[in-house]
């Protein structure tokens, strides 16, 4: 009996140490090569001791596992892309991934994109594919997703998605964040930028936030400087006040997705309710995601008397006040 004890005191002892070693004296105590290692969503700890093993990151998946049981992290490990190296030990391994200390991808939303535009890019980057996002935006216009947690969704129409609010700017994201916390973080972006004094300007103004963002993206979209924004923003305005179409172009694209600036006639004709050619008032909805320079120019307009406008091939906007003058600069500088 005595003879058996001291043999199963051995082997835990055995056993005992080879963990403490396989947790705490890494692989390659001297090597400087690090490695991208992918913990993939949903890989409990043996399927991620697996494959540090087979990565060459760890000696054995088995001291991984004990460890990250003993101290009970094994729910506390999270996806994403980690830098490792063979020099690191389990126990230093363990802290990174459970800390979240990952490897991130920076991209950047470019002022004007739209819904698809992003979607494509985010395919590129491989965070989300594009079908996840146009599954995220139907989500949204089927249940109001995000409405509880953004108030500036409030006085978004029903049945419209997410397009002009998904702030353009630097983010930092991994390829295993979801689709879902992606757009929230966008969100609060937005969030942040529409500040009090704005929401305050806009609101005395007996203007809604989602105007606003509908102007603004048609603004981003027709001119590029700061000062055109403000007076296009002012002549949308008063065609609106006029209760004349306010035949914006980049509406006929938003319809067709191409990106020439050329109109045809068949196209004025489109019937959808974005078609600002053919329906008066706003688009159904943004067109595209605005930048802060044309959300301020669609709150702060530059007050003017024209009615038309026109941008040259080389750049300049030409503003009309009558058709007449305006279909003079047409003839002027677009024939």
């Amino acid at each position: 009996m005595k003879y058996l004890i001291t043999i199963i005191v051995a082997i835990i002892l055995i056993v005992g140490f080879l963990v403490w070693q396989g947790v705490y004296y890494p692989l390659s105590p001297s090597s400087n090569e690090t490695k991208i290692f992918l913990v993939k969503r949903g890989h409990d700890a043996k399927e991620i001791a697996d494959g540090l093993e087979r990565a060459g990151l760890i000696r054995y998946s088995f001291p991984f596992r004990v460890y990250v049981s003993v101290t009970k992290q094994s729910n506390n490990l999270k996806a994403g892309e980690y830098e490792l190296s063979s020099s690191m030990t389990v126990f230093e391994i363990v802290n990174k991934i459970v800390s979240g200390d990952m490897v991130k991808k920076r991209i950047t939303i470019i002022e004007g994109w739209t819904l698809n535009d992003i979607g494509k890019y985010f395919k590129e980057k491989k965070l989300a594919i594009f079908e996840q996002l146009i599954e995220l935006d139907n989500k949204e216009k089927n249940d109001n997703y995000f409405k509880k947690d953004f108030a500036f969704l409030s006085d978004k129409p029903e049945g419209l998605g997410l397009e002009g609010y998904l702030f353009p700017d630097t983010y930092e994201f991994s390829p295993e964040d979801r689709l879902e916390d992606i757009i929230r973080i966008m969100l609060v972006n937005f969030s942040s930028k529409l500040t009090s004094e704005l929401k305050a300007d806009i609101l005395s103004q007996n203007k809604t936030i989602f105007e606003i963002i509908t102007i603004a993206s048609l603004v981003e979209k027709e001119v590029k400087t700061i000062e055109d924004k403000k007076m296009v923003s002012g002549i949308l305005w008063n065609r609106l006040e006029a209760d004349m179409l306010l035949q914006v172009d980049a509406t006929i694209t938003y319809i067709t997705g191409k990106n020439s600036t050329e109109i045809s006639k068949e196209e004025l004709e489109l019937d959808s309710f974005y078609n600002t050619y053919k329906y008066k008032g706003l688009p159904l909805g943004p067109i595209c995601d605005p930048g802060m320079d044309s959300i301020e120019a669609a709150v702060y307009p530059t007050k003017n008397d024209y009615l038309f406008y026109l941008s040259t091939p080389e750049g300049e906007t030409i503003f009309s006040k009558t058709l007449k003058e305006h279909n003079k600069a047409i003839s002027k500088y677009l024939k």
